[in-house]
C-alpha cells in the first residue's frame, strides 16, 4: 500500500508525494490525502510523482478525481516530476493537456 506524504510549500499550496505504484490499491489513499489537504486550506495542490514508478488507468482517474476536488474547493492541482511510462499514459489518454506535467513541485505554481 502506498504512503502520501503532504508538504507544505507556503500559503495555500502543498505537495502531495508517494512511492510506488499509482493503481486502483494507490487511489484510494490519494483521495484521502487529496481530502486532507483541502481540509486544512490547502487548495493548489502538486502531486509529485518522481518516486512513482508505473502508473495505470485507475491511478489516471485518481489524478483527474483530485483534480476535480482540487477545483470544487476553489484551487487546483498539477503534476510534477513524471516519469517516461507516466507521461505515456497521459499522453495516450489525452489528459496532458489538462495535467500537464511540470519538472518539480517546488515550481508546479510559480
Amino acid at each position: 500500500m502506498a504512503e502520501y506524504q503532504i508538504c507544505d510549500l507556503g500559503d495555500d499550496v502543498a505537495a502531495i508525494t508517494m512511492e510506488g505504484r499509482l493503481n486502483a490499491v494507490a487511489g484510494p489513499g490519494l483521495r484521502d490525502a487529496v481530502a486532507h489537504a483541502l481540509q486544512v486550506g490547502k487548495a493548489r495542490l502538486v502531486i509529485d510523482l518522481a518516486k512513482v514508478e508505473f502508473m495505470d488507468s485507475s491511478g489516471l482517474g485518481a489524478l483527474i478525481g483530485a483534480l476535480k476536488s482540487a477545483r470544487k474547493a476553489g484551487g487546483d492541482l498539477r503534476i510534477a516530476s513524471a516519469n517516461e511510462q507516466v507521461k505515456l499514459v497521459l499522453a495516450l489518454s489525452n489528459v496532458e493537456r489538462i495535467l500537464k506535467p511540470r519538472d518539480d513541485a517546488a515550481a508546479a505554481f510559480s
